[in-house]
C-alpha cells in the first residue's frame, strides 16, 4: 500500500468516526479530563472540628436543630435562624438582601457544605462555624438577643437546659459567655450535617474516572459543553475548584458594593478588621483545641487594600437552588450570573485587586451550555427539614 493511499484511508476513517458521533457530542482531552477529575470524588470525608468539642456529637446535633428553629433566640421573639435560612429555599430566603428584625446589607448565604469552609460569612469575619453562628444573635438587625439574653433563655427553659446538659455533659453554668458560645457550637454541630448529596455531574465524573462509556453517555451534551468551558476558556475552575467547587477565599466579582446612599460595603477588608477585634476566634479562650492546630490561618491573616470590595467565593453545589446571587442579591438567576461574566465591565474591578477576571464574550449557546453545567451540580433529592415547636420533643 502506497503512502498516499494510506493517508487517504486514514483521512476517510477519521471523517467517518466524526460523522458517527451524535450531534453536539463532546470528547474531552486528557488535560481536560485531569481538571474534571479534581472536582471529586463526592461526598468528601468529613472530620470533626477540633475547635468544637461537640462537633459530630448526636446530642449536640439534636440540640442545634432545636435552636435553629427557635424564634425565642431573637429579641422580638419572632425571628429564628430559619427565617433567613429556609430549608425549602436552599437554606436561603430568596431575598436580594435579607431581613431579620430589620433589613440587612447582604444576601443570606446558603448553608450547604459549610463544614468545608475555611472562613465564614460574606466577609470572612469569623474563622469557625460556631463563631459565625454567634454573629446574628448579637446583631440587632438580625436576631439581637445578645449573649446574656441567650444564656438566660437556656437556663430558664427546662427543655433547652436539658438538651444543653445532654450535649455538653454539664448544666448551663454561670459563665454567660461560655453558655453563649456553646449555643454557637451546638448550632455548628447541626449545620455540619447539611452536606449536599450526589449530582448528575458526580455520576459523570466518576464514570470518566473508570472509563465507563455508558455512564458518560448519560450526562447531557449541553452540560458537557458547559463543563468544557468551565475548566477551559472560561477559567471558572480557577476560583471554583475542588470537590466543593470553591477555593475558600474572597474575590472582587465586578459587582457594585454600595450598601446604601454614599455607603460602601468593604467586604473582606471590613471582615478582617472584625476578625482581629473579636474574642470569638481560634486564638481565644473558647477554642476547644488546646494545641490550636487550626489557628494558623487566623494568626497570619493580613489586611490589604486589595481586600476592599472582595466577597466570598461561594461553592457551586446546589447553586441552582439558592437564587438570587452575589453578596447583595444583584443577579436573579444563574443565566444572569453567566451573562455578567460574559459581558464583565473590567473597569469595575478595583485597581489594587487581583484582576483574575476577564470578560468571557460567550455566545448565547455557550452561555446556555454553562448554565446547563451549573444546573447539573444540583443533587437529585435535596434534604428536607421542618420546624418543630420548642419543647415538643421530650428530653431526659
Amino acid at each position: 500500500m502506497t503512502d498516499i493511499v494510506r493517508l487517504i484511508l486514514v483521512a476517510f476513517c477519521m471523517q467517518w468516526a466524526v460523522a458517527a458521533l451524535p450531534a453536539g457530542a463532546v470528547d474531552f482531552t486528557a488535560a481536560e479530563t485531569r481538571k474534571i477529575l479534581r472536582h471529586g470524588p463526592w461526598p468528601q470525608t468529613a472530620t470533626p472540628d477540633p475547635s468544637n468539642r461537640v462537633s459530630g456529637n448526636p446530642a449536640a446535633i439534636a440540640f442545634g436543630r432545636v435552636l435553629f428553629f427557635d424564634t425565642r433566640l431573637s429579641a422580638s421573639g419572632s425571628v429564628s435562624c430559619a427565617t433567613c435560612h429556609r430549608p425549602d429555599a436552599g437554606w436561603t430566603d430568596g431575598r436580594a438582601r435579607s431581613r431579620g428584625q430589620r433589613a440587612v446589607d447582604r444576601n443570606a448565604l446558603s448553608l450547604f457544605n459549610l463544614r468545608f469552609n475555611r472562613w465564614f460569612g460574606w466577609d470572612g469575619a469569623q474563622d469557625t462555624l460556631w463563631a459565625q453562628n454567634l454573629r446574628p444573635l448579637l446583631d440587632r438587625r438580625e436576631m439581637g438577643i445578645g449573649a446574656a439574653g441567650a444564656a438566660r433563655l437556656v437556663r430558664g427553659d427546662r427543655t433547652l437546659s436539658c438538651r444543653y446538659r445532654l450535649a455538653f455533659g454539664v448544666a448551663p453554668g454561670p459563665d454567660v459567655e461560655r453558655v453563649f458560645v456553646d449555643l454557637g457550637k451546638a448550632l455548628a454541630a447541626f449545620l455540619e450535617t447539611l452536606v449536599t448529596g450526589r449530582t448528575p455531574f458526580d455520576d459523570f465524573r466518576d464514570a470518566l474516572a473508570r472509563n465507563d462509556a455508558a455512564g458518560r453517555a448519560r450526562y447531557p451534551d449541553a452540560a458537557k459543553r458547559g463543563l468544557r468551558l468551565f475548566v477551559g476558556r472560561g477559567n471558572c475552575a480557577f476560583c471554583h475548584f475542588g470537590p466543593a467547587f470553591a477555593n475558600g477565599e474572597f474575590a472582587d466579582a465586578g459587582v457594585p458594593h454600595f450598601a446604601g446612599s454614599g455607603r460602601a460595603d468593604p467586604g473582606r477588608f471590613g471582615g478582617i478588621r472584625k476578625l482581629r477585634k473579636s474574642s470569638y476566634t481560634l486564638l481565644g479562650r473558647f477554642n476547644d483545641d488546646p494545641a490550636r492546630t487550626t489557628a494558623v490561618k487566623t494568626r497570619h491573616v493580613r489586611l490589604a487594600h486589595s481586600n476592599f470590595g472582595e466577597f466570598r467565593v461561594p461553592g457551586l453545589r446546589n447553586a441552582a437552588l439558592t437564587a438570587p446571587y452575589m453578596h447583595a442579591g444583584s443577579l436573579k438567576t444563574l443565566a444572569d450570573v453567566v451573562r455578567h461574566y460574559s459581558t464583565l465591565d473590567e473597569e469595575r474591578l478595583h485597581a489594587g485587586g487581583e484582576r483574575i477576571l476577564r470578560r468571557l464574550d460567550l455566545s448565547a449557546r455557550e452561555q446556555a451550555d454553562l448554565v446547563a453545567f451549573l444546573e447539573s451540580l444540583t443533587e437529585a433529592e435535596p434534604r428536607r427539614e421542618s420546624a418543630a415547636k420548642p419543647g415538643t420533643s421530650p428530653c431526659r
